[in-house]
């Protein structure tokens, strides 16, 4: 369905959107730009949140994380300025009006806070009438999902999701997704290209010292269908060594996976699972739907080797520094790791490889260029640090 969107996601003829009470679009008012990050606490967007909000702080951003939906236990956002919004993530709301209240509800917090900016971290929140420009980040939705992972049409349950996404993404000045081939993804179920700007990850801080793990490695939100861990859940009946799996099986709401045969880690702290990735394991996605990939990057920043599903979004990212094999084949991933296993200098070199290419994904690198829209999009005279 298009959007009137030309292929850079601006809305076409639309120029940024005023400012409540006649103020330019820079604010006004001098001094840092004050944005507001909205983020979620789930999956990676809260990584992805952190990192920038740090990134962007630096460089002189007045950043406010506006949080939304479950706030896990031991959640670590000392160093953040952040409200606990309380209110429904998009895709765990319970009907559309809850997502529109929400989004009336952030709209509101722009106006008290004083915003110049807000960056929604799903589309479907900017359904309001915000008083300041809206850049919505698309790190994942309900439509691209389902054409990676499941057959036939949108479930009605979905579909009403699917439909505020593409209000969202019309009422917002500029979207922007994390790699190209998730752009395309957008496109094909929305009529939109977003711009692209990659994530970033500050490494985490690895112990030293450990001797080299011969185990297989995987991380993320597992529970989550798109994440396909049941093929390497597969492929670990036919390993000679343990396949673990870090991060939870089931999903906020109430869905999940069971694992048969790789050992399940459960959430790992980010000191658990550096020392996890410190002893350099073989490093395993047969993720289906992955718009980025930021456990992926972590390892990667570890030296790890690679050992990646076949995909578009894998193969932007990590041609000639990973090993591919077909996404739902079980036996090529459990082949795969074991030549990987007994051949030490080619997983050394695949390490360096990743590590090397992992040296492009950085907050700063992903703050500059955000930076570079928010002043396309406020205006030229824009407050934003250089």
């Amino acid at each position: 369905m298009a959007l009137g969107r030309d292929r850079a996601g601006r809305v076409a003829g639309g120029g940024t959107r005023p400012v409540a009470g006649g103020a330019r679009a820079d604010g006004g008012r001098g001094g840092a730009l004050r944005l507001i990050l909205t983020t979620d606490a789930v999956g990676g967007v809260w990584t992805y949140t952190r990192d920038l909000a740090d990134a962007l702080g630096a460089a002189g951003v007045d950043v406010l994380v506006a949080l939304m939906g479950p706030v896990p236990a031991g959640l670590d956002h000392a160093a953040l300025a952040l409200v606990d919004t309380g209110l429904p993530l998009d895709w765990l709301a319970a009907d559309e009006a809850a997502v529109r209240d929400a989004a009336a509800a952030l709209a509101r917090l722009a106006r008290e806070r004083g915003a110049d900016l807000v960056q929604i971290h799903s589309p479907a929140l900017a359904c309001a009438d915000f008083a300041v420009p809206v850049v919505a980040l698309i790190h994942s939705c309900v439509a691209s999902w389902w054409e990676a992972v499941k057959d036939g049409p949108l479930p009605v349950d979905l579909a009403w999701r699917a439909a505020l996404v593409a209000e969202g993404l019309r009422r917002s000045i500029l979207a922007v997704a994390p790699s190209h081939a998730f752009a395309a993804a957008v496109e094909r179920c929305y009529g939109v290209l977003p711009q692209v700007v990659h994530n970033g990850r500050s490494p985490l801080p690895l112990p030293s010292g450990l001797p080299r793990s011969d185990t297989v490695l995987t991380a993320g939100r597992l529970g989550d269908e798109g994440k396909n861990v049941t093929t390497l859940d597969r492929a670990a009946a036919f390993l000679s060594v343990p396949l673990e799996a870090a991060g939870s099986l089931r999903e906020p709401h109430g869905g999940g996976v069971t694992l048969d045969h790789a050992v399940a880690l459960g959430r790992l702290s980010d000191d658990a699972l550096a020392a996890k990735l410190a002893a350099r394991p073989v490093f395993a996605s047969a993720a289906l739907y992955e718009p980025f990939g930021l456990a992926v990057l972590e390892a990667a920043q570890a030296g790890c080797a690679l050992l990646l599903a076949d995909t578009p979004v894998f193969r932007e990212l990590w041609d000639g520094a990973a090993t591919f094999v077909p996404a739902c084949d079980a036996a090529a991933f459990a082949e795969a790791a074991e030549r990987l296993l007994q051949d030490p200098q080619e997983r050394d070199r695949l390490g360096a490889a990743a590590r090397a290419r992992a040296a492009r994904f950085t907050p700063r690198a992903t703050a500059a260029a955000m930076l570079g829209h928010y002043r396309s999009v406020i205006g030229a005279d824009a407050r934003v640090a250089a």
